[in-house]
């Protein structure tokens, strides 16, 4: 008599880990990717040393799956922002693919010149209160590139003007968009 009701609870034990596994294999609703989309821009941006030389980008799939991008200047950097994804809920897996910019004092002069000539310009100069500054300045080798978006074409294009003076710069590449109004 006993065995019929473990039999029973087993069958029952089964079951509900069977409806778990199904449920974690549902794909996401457009609305649950947009949350999972907002709360990574969120936890990212609130590392806390994040900042103007590092760059940001990720993918959200519909399995959960979350695919950071971008560059980072520190190290840490790079696990920090693995760590806080994976935190939020219904990120089944995360793929680290952000680069860690090689530890150059080559390239931290020139971060820092350009960061001078772009901020420093008067046309640009407001970008620089905000929280994060959203002209990004990557430096890998000599070679900038320029992430994030600006107001206008104008600033756009004075952001790279001003990249491209700064001395022992070999090249700049202007990423930089144009918010939609």
């Amino acid at each position: 008599m006993p065995r019929k009701p473990l039999l029973a609870s087993i069958v029952l034990i089964v079951a509900a880990l069977a409806g778990t596994a199904s449920a974690a294999q549902r794909p996401l609703s457009p609305r649950g990717v947009e949350r999972i989309q907002r709360e990574v821009r969120h936890e990212l941006v609130m590392l806390p040393w994040y900042g103007v030389f590092d760059n940001f980008a990720y993918k959200v799939s519909n399995d959960g799956a979350v695919t950071l991008l971008g560059q980072v200047s520190r190290p840490s950097l790079k696990s920090d922002a693995e760590a806080v994804v994976k935190k939020i809920e219904g990120v089944e897996r995360v793929v680290n693919k952000i680069e860690v910019l090689p530890l150059s004092p080559h390239d931290d002069d020139i971060r820092i010149a350009t960061y001078r000539a772009i901020y420093g310009h008067s046309s640009l100069h407001r970008y620089q209160m905000r929280a994060v500054p959203p002209i990004h300045i990557i430096v890998r080798n000599g070679h900038v590139t320029l992430e994030g978006v600006v107001a206008t074409e104008a600033d756009k294009n004075i952001a790279g003007i001003q990249a491209n003076g700064v001395s022992q710069v070999f090249s700049v590449t202007n990423n930089l968009r144009v918010e939609e109004r």
